[in-house]
C-alpha cells in the first residue's frame, strides 16, 4: 500500500481510532496467556465481587468466582481467531464462486448465482444454529458455519466486478498472449476487483464476531473455550445481582465490533483514489 493509500485513511480519525482500538485487542490477545498464570475457568476469589473491589481483580468476578479480567482477555484471543479465521474462508468461497460465476457468464453465471440465491433465502443465524448443532459445538463447526453463512453476499459482489472487468482491454491483451483463463482470473481481473473485496472483508469479522457470540449466548459455543459470548451467557440469571459480569464482555464486543466497522470505512477511504481528485478540485 502506497503513501497515498495512507493518507487517505488518516483523513478518516474514526478509522485511526478504530485502529487504535482493533490494535489493543490484538495486544491484550496476544498477551492473554503471559498476564496471569490464572486459568480463565479458574476459580479465584469469592463470587460476584465487584469491579476494583481487591486488588488485581480490576473487573471483578463472576458466579463461579473467576477473574472477569483474564475471561476477557482469553476471550478476546477466541473471538479473533473465529472472526478471522471464518471470514478468510468466507472470502475463499465467495471469491472462487463469484470470480467463476462473473468470467464465464452464460449458463454458469445462472446456476451459480441460483445455488447463491438458496443460501440467501435462508435467514443467516438460523442457517448456523442448525449447522453448529447437527455438528456439535466446537471451535471448528462454529468456523465452518459461519464462513458458510457469510459467503453469498461476497460472491455477488465478485460476480459484479468480474462482469465489468472481464470486456477490459488488459483482460483482452491477455487472452491474446495466451494465457489461461485461471491465470487471467488470478493475475489479471482479481487484483483490480480487490479493493471492495478488502473492505468488505474487514466488515465481515466485524459480523463474525457477534454471530460467534450470539451462538455462545444461546448456549451453542465451545464448552472448552471461554469467549465473550460464553461470558454473557452465563451472566443471563445474575444481571440484577451483578450486572458488571455482562457489561464488560459486552463492551468488549461492542468496542471490536465498532472499530472494525470504522476500519472498513478507512479502508474504503483509502483505497478511493477519486477522493485525492476531489481534494485538489
Amino acid at each position: 500500500m502506497n503513501n497515498g493509500f495512507w493518507r487517505r485513511f488518516r483523513r478518516n480519525k474514526g478509522a485511526v481510532a478504530g485502529l487504535v482500538l482493533i490494535a489493543i485487542v490484538i495486544v491484550v490477545a496476544g498477551c492473554a496467556p503471559f498476564v496471569s498464570s490464572s486459568d480463565p475457568w479458574a476459580m479465584v476469589q469469592r463470587p460476584f465481587m465487584p469491579p476494583m473491589g481487591t486488588s488485581g481483580f480490576l473487573f471483578g468476578t463472576d458466579t463461579m468466582g473467576r477473574d472477569i479480567g483474564v475471561g476477557l482477555a482469553w476471550g478476546a484471543r477466541i473471538s479473533l481467531l473465529i472472526g478471522l479465521v471464518s471470514t478468510l474462508a468466507g472470502l475463499l468461497l465467495g471469491v472462487s464462486i463469484g470470480a467463476v460465476a462473473g468470467y464465464y457468464g452464460g449458463w454458469v453465471d445462472t446456476g451459480l448465482m441460483r445455488f447463491t440465491e438458496l443460501f440467501q433465502a435462508i435467514p443467516s443465524f438460523a442457517l448456523a444454529i442448525v449447522l453448529v448443532a447437527i455438528f456439535q459445538p466446537s471451535v471448528g463447526s462454529i468456523v465452518a458455519s459461519i464462513a458458510l453463512v457469510s459467503w453469498p453476499p461476497v460472491a455477488r459482489l465478485v460476480r459484479g466486478e468480474f462482469l465489468t472487468l472481464r470486456h477490459r482491454d488488459f483482460v483482452h491483451a491477455a487472452h491474446l498472449a495466451g494465457e489461461s483463463n485461471l491465470r487471467i482470473i488470478i493475475t489479471q481481473i482479481l487484483p483490480n476487483a480487490a479493493a471492495p473485496i478488502v473492505v468488505m472483508g474487514s466488515l465481515m469479522v466485524a459480523t463474525a464476531i457477534l454471530l460467534e457470540s450470539s451462538l455462545s449466548f444461546m448456549g451453542l459455543g465451545d464448552p472448552n473455550v471461554m469467549s465473550w459470548g460464553y461470558m454473557i451467557g452465563a451472566a443471563r440469571t445474575s444481571l440484577r445481582q451483578a450486572w458488571w459480569i455482562s457489561v464488560f464482555p459486552g463492551l468488549a464486543i461492542l468496542l471490536t465490533v465498532l472499530a472494525l466497522n470504522l476500519v472498513g470505512e478507512g479502508l474504503s477511504d483509502g483505497l478511493n483514489t477519486r477522493l485525492d481528485a476531489r481534494s485538489r478540485a
